[in-house]
């Protein structure tokens, strides 16, 4: 038998792997160990599963992902591919049209798609490959021994692991557990605005608008699309449900002018998205024995590459692939680490260098070379 279907412990059984949280990262991490024959088991905090309503893009190093995963044909059925980034200036000019070379033949080069559905395609094959999912649970308390990793959740039950994969987030509960001293996110200034509207069609691809009102246009079926709206909130406010279409529509009118229409169309406060634009470099160790963390957890990153959840994809595959080499948890851990640290570090530190840019902290990024050049960063073998 192969080393990678071995416990730890020593026994003929599979690693038994526990994954906390039940997001991109963590479906996906548990799509990728089933495929090696892992026994996974993913807990998940909300009991609703929820997932707010707004789009995500996905560029070309997401689709070799996802086909690595064995669900590119359910993805991109539920999305939308395009093969081009338009970049406009603040008066509304377009300054550069970005071809983006698709890196698995046959599928788009990108693809808008809204979260939800995104999210359900990873969970139905998630369950599908067999994994364990429970809902409404959290990990209370969690104790690496020499062994394995014994676990009490919040409903009282008890169980004891191989290893333990923190997909928590960026306010990762497991990441304190681990690293109590590790550094907080950081609040950048920015913040983000997102919101559905139809799809205008002759929008094929992606449209970016630069100017300190940054505003991004993507396309996500074929009749929607999703705005998002980058603004300067130094004082990191906080809004109230019912202000939302009237705080949204107010920034929207000082980005570019030929945006402005959109305005009229936001009407549902429940339909807009806001979020305070954080950021998390895990500089050290991504584990502590038996127990690593992976995606937003070690390497939270601003919105302005569009990569956040593909590196969160990206970690599954690579966790996945290192522990079927090692011999160890700690060695797999250690090893996934080295493999994704440098490009992680890239897109984060640039994602907010643009944001820097854009709140006069920083120089002014060019955002059509900016995003030429982790185009080409993320096409690279993982």
């Amino acid at each position: 038998m192969n080393k990678n279907t071995l416990s730890f412990r020593g026994s003929d059984h599979p690693w038994k792997v526990l994954i906390i949280g039940a997001g991109i990262g963590g479906l996906s991490a548990g799509i990728a160990l089933r495929k090696k024959g892992y026994d996974v088991e993913i807990i998940e905090k909300d009991p609703e599963w929820t997932v707010y309503g707004v789009g995500i893009i996905q560029q070309n190093n997401v689709i070799r992902a996802m086909y690595e995963l064995g669900v590119i044909d359910d993805y991109i059925d539920a999305g939308y591919g395009f093969d081009h980034v338009k970049i406009f200036a603040p008066n509304g000019m377009e300054v550069a049209k970005i071809p983006l070379p698709p890196l698995v033949e046959g599928y788009p080069a990108n693809v808008g798609i809204a979260r939800p559905a995104l999210q359900r395609v990873l969970a139905e094959s998630t369950k599908k490959s067999g994994a364990d999912i429970r809902l409404g649970l959290t990990a209370e308390t969690i104790n690496d021994s020499v062994d394995f990793v014994e676990v009490t959740f919040s409903d009282g039950s008890q169980g004891k692991y191989d290893l333990v994969i923190g997909a928590d987030g960026i306010y990762s509960q497991t990441r304190q557990a681990i690293f109590p001293e590790a550094p907080a996110p950081e609040f950048t200034g920015q913040s983000v605005w997102r919101y559905n509207f139809n799809r205008p069609k002759d929008m094929e691809g992606l449209h970016v608008y630069n100017g300190r009102v940054g505003v991004g246009l993507v396309p996500m079926s074929e009749e929607q699309i999703y705005m998002y709206v980058t603004t300067p909130e130094p004082e990191n406010p906080h809004f109230k449900k019912s202000t939302l279409v009237d705080e949204m529509k107010a920034r929207l009118n000082m980005a570019c002018p030929t945006l402005h229409h959109f305005a009229d169309e936001i009407t549902d406060n429940q339909g807009v998205v806001y979020r305070p634009l954080e950021w998390l470099m895990l500089e050290g160790d991504w584990h502590s024995g038996r127990i690593g963390l992976l995606g937003d957890a070690v390497h939270s990153t601003t919105p302005h590459l569009g990569q956040g959840a593909g590196l969160a994809i990206e970690d599954a595959l690579v966790l996945a692939d290192e522990l079927t080499k090692a011999s160890s948890p700690e060695e797999a851990f250690k090893n996934y680490r080295d493999r994704r640290f440098e490009r992680c570090d890239y897109i984060v530190k640039s994602s907010l260098g643009i944001c820097l840019g854009q709140l006069g902290k920083g120089p002014l990024i060019d955002n059509s070379q900016a995003t030429a050049d982790s185009i080409a960063v993320v096409a690279k073998p993982i």
